[in-house]
């Protein structure tokens, strides 16, 4: 089916999935326009606001806009569980052929949306819409790089390089992590479960209209480790490849000792060189410990059963309701 307005094929169905968190002021907005988007490409759609423990009125706003449009759906989660916890919980109860993700604060345009459906119907199954200029700061930048560097190792693909938030998937590829129910979350990497075709576009990014971002230093750092120990092992081999190289500095200064015994006689002087080696070599171990607790440590809280996150209310569910057709 063509769209007469753009002369393009309509996709099937859509359903964008976005995290809310204090977003009361962009949230109708949001959904002005992505309306118009979705009605010009998709046979049948709807829109899944998770509201992720926000302290202003955005879960509110949320039922407001319910009832308001019938394509609305919202999910009221009990605490504040992260962004990526909350994008889970959306995700699972999508309904339609190709989920997108995008923020609430505007800065993602709905009308870069077709975009990445075009994108993805060249053969891919996952399309991010990265950004044509980067508009974060340092620490979120300093995240980003940690992000793609993880989910490179999982991917071993360029295409690593330009993950973001904005993104369009095919509902298959949920099907991938359907079981998982870490507390640790990181959908990018749960992605690469499903398929290695992934593709990207660069996309028109906008300033936030309204409030700032929400994460911290803390937020950041917590997010990185999780992603680290989470999803890669990538620092598991850092610390066996750093436990090599001290393992062969400990071996040259075993056959300097021995050699100088052996050639001067008598012991090496200097108590300073003898301590200055003890902790190198103590700090390395205990680093490769720290490592390998962070592992058993996430192996415990998933042994917990500890859930990604816990809905307290919905809204836009109901099965008499009517599923909006453009």
């Amino acid at each position: 089916m063509k769209d007469a307005a753009q002369g393009i094929p309509k996709s099937s169905s859509i359903s964008v999935v976005v995290p809310v968190y204090n977003s009361e002021p962009t949230l109708g907005q949001l959904v002005v326009r992505l309306e118009p988007v979705l009605r010009a490409r998709a046979g049948a759609f709807e829109v899944v606001l998770v509201n992720d423990g926000s302290q202003d009125k955005s879960w509110q706003v949320i039922c407001e806009l319910a009832e308001q449009h019938s394509f609305v759906r919202g999910l009221d989660l009990m605490r504040n569980y992260g962004q990526h916890n909350a994008l889970l919980a959306g995700i699972r109860t999508a309904r339609h052929d190709i989920i997108v993700s995008m923020d609430d604060d505007l800065q993602h345009p709905p009308e870069e949306i077709p975009r990445l459906l075009d994108k993805l119907a060249e053969g891919y199954d996952v399309v991010y819409g990265t950004p044509q200029k980067e508009q974060h700061g340092l620490w979120r930048d300093m995240a980003s790089m940690v992000s793609k560097m993880v989910l490179r190792s999982a991917v071993g693909s360029e295409e690593a390089r330009s993950i973001s938030a904005f993104r369009a998937f095919r509902r298959q590829v949920r099907d991938a992590f359907a079981n998982y129910e870490g507390p640790s979350v990181f959908i990018d990497a749960l992605l690469t479960w499903g398929t290695v075709r992934f593709g990207a576009i660069p996309v028109r990014y906008e300033a936030r209209p309204a409030g700032t971002s929400s994460y911290t230093f803390r937020k950041l750092v917590v997010h990185a480790l999780n992603m680290m120990t989470g999803f890669s092992t990538l620092p598991l081999k850092l610390a066996s490849l750093i436990g090599f190289v001290f393992t062969l500095f400990g071996l040259v200064v075993l056959g300097f000792v021995v050699g100088s015994y052996l050639l001067y006689g008598g012991s090496m002087p200097g108590f300073p060189f003898l301590a200055s080696v003890i902790a190198v070599f103590s700090g390395a171990q205990l680093f490769a410990l720290g490592v390998m607790g962070e592992y058993l440590a996430r192996m415990h809280f998933r042994s917990m059963g500890q859930p990604y996150s816990v809905v307290r209310s919905t809204v836009g569910f109901s099965p008499d309701r009517e599923e909006d057709q453009s």
